[in-house]
Parts: C-alpha cells; structure tokens; sequence
C-alpha cells in the first residue's frame, strides 16, 4: 500500500473513532440530562453541611491526623456509643441520613471519622494504604473518643472490613467494650474479584487490567485527574450504575457518591487497590460470635455483591442476615430509612445484651 493510501486509510480509521466518541459523548450527555431533571425529593439535602457538637483530631499510630467528629454529649452516656466507618472513596458524610436520625432521638454519642486519605483526614504513605492500618486507626479513635463505655461499630464496605481488622487484632474488646457490630455491603475478602456488574467473559479481562491501570494511576496520576475532570457525566452514569440497584435512584444522591469518589486523589484510589487483593478476615468472624451483629446488603450490590455477605452469614450463624431486595453497594443512602430501621434494631439488642450481663 502506498504512504498515500496509507494515510488515507488512517484517516478515514481517525474519522470513525471521532464520529464515534463524538456520539457517544452526546448520548452520554443526553442521558444525564434527561436523569437530573426528574423530580429529585434529595435537591434540598445539606449533605457535607451537618453540624458536628465536637470536631477532634486522633493521630494515628504513624502520625497520620484522623479528622472525626461527635454528636452528644461528652462523657458517660447512657446507651452504647455508636462509631460509623465509611468505605473505600468516601467520606464520614456518606452517613448522612443515619446521622440525621440518630441525632434527632439517640440519648447516646455518635463517632463519624474519616479513614486516612479520604475526607478531611491526612494523607498516608502509600505503603500503610492497608485494611489493617485502618484497623489500627479504628483501635487510636476508640481510645480517644470512647475510652469507657459500650460500643456499636457500623461499617460499610471497606469500613467493615476495618471491623474485621480491629477484630484480629484486638479480639478481646469484642465482648466487653464492643457490644455490637453492623456489617454493611462488605466482604471478608477477595473484593478485587468481583465482577462489578461486567459480563463474565470480562472478568478476567479485567483482573489483569485492573493492576496496570492502577500502577499508571500510582505513577502519572495527574494524567489521569485530567481525564477524570473532562469525563464527568460518564462518571455520574458509573456512579449510578455501580453504586445503585435502579436507575430511578435520586440524581442528587448519584451526584453526592460521584462528588465523594471525585474528591479522593486517583493516586490514592490505586496506592488502596492492593489491599482489597491480599484482604482475607474469614476467621476474625469468630471473634463477632461473641457480640449482637448484623449482615446486610443489597440484592444488587456489584461491588461486593450478595454471595459476599451470604458466606460471612454461614460462617457467623448466630448474626442477622438482611438482604434489602432491589438496593445496590450504596444502600445505606438507596435505602436509608430501612438500614436506619435495622440499626436501631441492632442498638436495641446491644443495649439488652448490656443490661443483661451488669
């Protein structure tokens, strides 16, 4: 073929593509357009703006500042402090209606902390980006905020596998100050290989891309913040496909996951990646025998999908299982009344459990 042709031929290849991305980038905008201008009962949501009776700083054990904060009273309270620890990409204010409804009728004292690197807390060296650090970090947090007391920890995602950390390293709080434990859309291991909704044929696709793209992410993450910058509806719609069960879900809510997700520096969502590879707490659940725990998670959970929390339902009989029919990987905001529902429920039994054994 000559250079002529040669050119010609790689033009008309540069054509298709453009055309083609041009379309999908209008559909993609046409389809977000049409989402947010349904009627949106979460347009009015002060979320990020709830107010905190107590802002503290806990530094880690390797100086890292923890920003947490506190609503209720300080001191002796007179049910079980409840702590909530968020997930991978987020921040404390993803607990935003659990807050709001605990703080309206809760006597006790509410914790919401940021995990290193996300949020308002510092950032970590890349090596300490662990499940167990984080469980470390839980153990700073409760000896600073809680030091006396009965205690219900609240976990989603990568926060209940923070739970299961603090359980194989400190089992003997499980049962004398850690009274109660919500387990919520998590999995004691093997996260990295979920399908994420994808066909089959992808997955393994996708477990080798996956750890290349995140040493990109690791290593030239600017290039990437700016791809993320210019691709902004195509992350609303992964936000609403990934992180919900429907696609009638509040567009307020998908902006308030994507706004969490966009705040946390790619490099940090790479130097994190490793960790869901090696976590692996099957056999902390014994540990969580000894205290009331409940398992709960959205049908269509893609992220860490139902089968998930089923296993850790076999391996812990004695905990409540909830599958909440419908609701994806973000179902404490998809479903907020009922998770809050079975939270007060799991503070009940806690405090019974207390009564029972002064």
């Amino acid at each position: 073929m000559s250079a002529r042709r040669r050119a010609g031929a790689l033009g008309a290849v540069a054509g298709v593509v453009a055309v083609g991305a041009a379309a999908g980038l209008a559909a993609e905008r046409y389809a977000v357009g049409r989402t947010r201008l349904r009627p949106d009962p979460d347009a009015r949501e002060p979320f990020f703006a709830l107010p905190a009776d107590r802002v503290r700083r806990v530094v880690a054990d390797d100086g890292v500042p923890l920003h947490v904060e506190e609503v209720g009273p300080e001191g002796d309270v007179p049910g079980p402090t409840v702590v909530f620890l968020h997930g991978y990409t987020q921040e404390l204010a993803v607990w935003h209606y659990q807050r709001q409804a605990f703080a309206a009728d809760n006597p006790g004292r509410l914790v919401f902390f940021d995990h290193r690197s996300h949020g308002r807390s510092g950032r970590s060296h890349a090596g300490r980006s662990t499940i167990d650090q984080l469980g470390r970090d839980l153990h700073a947090v409760l000896q600073t905020c809680t030091p006396r007391g009965p205690v219900v920890l609240v976990g989603h995602s990568m926060g209940g596998m923070t739970i299961m950390a603090l359980a194989d390293q400190h089992p003997e709080l499980f049962g004398t100050r850690i009274v109660g434990v919500a387990l919520i859309a998590t999995s004691t291991g093997k996260v990295a290989e979920a399908a994420l909704g994808l066909p089959a044929a992808m997955t393994p696709v996708a477990s080798r891309v996956l750890p290349f793209l995140t040493r990109g992410m690791r290593s030239r993450p600017e290039v990437f913040e700016r791809g993320r910058r210019l691709g902004t509806d195509l992350a609303f719609l992964v936000s609403r496909s990934w992180a919900f069960g429907t696609r009638d879900v509040s567009p307020s809510l998908v902006e308030f996951v994507e706004r969490m997700t966009a705040n946390t520096p790619v490099d940090v969502i790479a130097e994190f990646y490793d960790t869901f590879t090696d976590h692996d707490k099957l056999a902390a659940l014994d540990v969580l025998d000894r205290v009331q725990t409940l398992i709960l998670c959205g049908s269509k959970d893609k992220i860490t999908p139902l089968s998930h929390s089923q296993l850790m339902a076999v391996a812990l009989p004695s905990a409540q299982l909830v599958v909440v029919e419908g609701a994806g990987h973000m179902v404490q905001l998809e479903r907020a009344p009922l998770v809050t529902l079975h939270l007060r429920a799991l503070l009940r039994r806690a405090a019974t459990s207390v009564a029972r054994s002064a």
